[in-house]
């Protein structure tokens, strides 16, 4: 006996089922759920466990049809998804759940979110970028310098400071109409640095220990209602320069190389592993850059109708991973002045792309017949487990537990037809970088 009454298309990517659970189940499970409860409640006059079922179903009627629901709803939502052949992207919204009545039936409706109709064309001749791989001489020397400045030590000298210096400085933030009141900290600044305000870098250039001066800056503040121009402030420092310090660099020799690494006997074995590891990351930038074309030009080639509640899922998950990166950096983000529903509408684009992106990978792997073996399932485990410090069994089980053993099974299964589409040779396992059980 089919349990579904009805089927029907109710949005683009939606359908919705009428489902029905025969009176019999329905009376046989409220038997059961009443002797539940018949074995741990306590009336007053009856020892636990001998309540008449009677005055049990009267006294916790509620409790009871409630119960009920519970345990059948997601049993028939089974049996009506395997009857209709639906595979759903989400779990159903339940909605329409009718009342529990004796020798009734219990009915329901169950939306979900479905595949849309894919019809694959033209998956060959991608217009795939190619750049250089090799590293250039001046990437090469760049890169030697910048550990070199690494392995450097800092030297206090008599002079005035110059780009490339390290200054120690007390700044002093002046009073304001905003804020009156004055506060000093004691910082060191290296003199260009990207990270340090160029107002600063050039207030300091030129000056000496002892000398002080005062410098301004301007930024502006989110305007205070919506389409207003933003709100220029401008904020005065004072400076006193403390001490003027210059690198003390290495000479680039064999005795460098033992420096960085033991196991360099020569600067020669070092500039060949810098060249090595520039290579290197420059094959990833390529392949990232062509996986990306490829996905850009399989979007335009196949245009859909995206199920928005997958969409919007996407988009609350990109928000709370932003959310969750602003917390390890220190942001309170409840206290922060955030305007989160802007966020997720700027995530939006890119929420979007991802999910048209993974429904294109899974209908190209379902016509080319591609899966993901136990095999190289365990191995992406073991190497996903190392990375974190954990056994493979541990892992697995908070996967398990999280939900999301599925979904990497199905990212691999994604990463691969990547692969197949680029004509790249099979690897072993995906960069852990590509995965996302972490």
């Amino acid at each position: 006996m089919s349990v579904v009454l009805s089927l029907q298309d109710v949005g683009p990517c939606r359908k919705q089922l009428k489902v029905e659970v025969p009176a019999p189940a329905v009376e046989a499970e409220t038997q059961r759920v009443v002797r539940d409860y018949g074995q741990k409640v306590r009336l007053p006059g009856f020892r636990q466990g001998k309540v008449p079922s009677e005055l049990v179903r009267r006294r916790f009627a509620k409790e009871i049809d409630q119960e009920v629901k519970e345990r059948l709803l997601p049993r028939y939502w089974k049996q009506a998804q395997a009857e209709s052949s639906i595979e759903p992207l989400l779990p159903p919204e339940v909605d329409e759940v009718s009342e529990i009545q004796p020798g009734e039936p219990l009915t329901f409706t169950a939306t979900v979110e479905t595949r849309p109709e894919i019809a694959l064309r033209d998956l060959d001749g991608f217009n795939l970028p190619d750049p250089e791989v090799e590293p250039g001489t001046l990437e090469i020397e760049e890169t030697i310098e910048n550990i070199r400045k690494q392995m450097s030590e800092w030297v206090k000298v008599d002079r005035p400071a110059a780009r490339g210096d390290q200054v120690g400085v007390d700044v002093t933030t002046l009073g304001s109409p905003e804020h009156p009141e004055e506060r000093t900290d004691s910082i060191q600044v290296e003199v260009g640095d990207p990270q340090v305000w160029e107002e600063l870098t050039l207030a300091l250039q030129g000056m000496s220990a002892g000398q002080e001066t005062t410098f301004e800056r301007r930024h502006e503040h989110p305007p205070a209602e919506e389409g207003g121009a933003p709100q220029a402030h401008e904020q005065k420092f004072r400076l006193k320069v403390n001490e003027v310090q210059e690198r003390d660099l290495p000479p680039l020799d064999d005795a460098f190389a033992a420096r960085v690494n033991p196991e360099f006997q020569s600067f020669e074995t070092l500039r060949e592993t810098v060249v090595g590891r520039l290579r290197q990351q420059k094959e990833e930038q390529r392949r990232e850059a062509r996986h990306q074309a490829l996905l850009d030009q399989l979007r335009e080639r196949h245009p859909v109708d995206l199920p928005q509640g997958v969409v919007r899922r996407e988009v609350e998950g990109m928000v709370q991973d932003y959310a969750e990166n602003l917390a390890r950096r220190g942001v309170n983000v409840e206290k922060a002045p955030i305007d989160w529903s802007q966020v997720a509408q700027e995530m939006s684009p890119a929420a979007e792309k991802r999910v048209h992106a993974r429904l294109l990978l899974d209908a190209v792997a379902d016509e080319r017949k591609i899966g993901v073996t136990e095999e190289e399932f365990e191995r992406t485990l073991a190497m996903l487990a190392r990375s974190q410090g954990v056994s493979t069994p541990v892992l697995r089980r908070k996967l398990d537990e999280d939900g999301r053993l599925t979904s990497l099974r199905a990212q691999l299964r994604r990463e691969k037809t990547i692969r197949t589409l680029l004509g790249e040779p099979d690897e072993e396992t995906p960069a852990a970088s590509e995965l996302t059980a972490g």
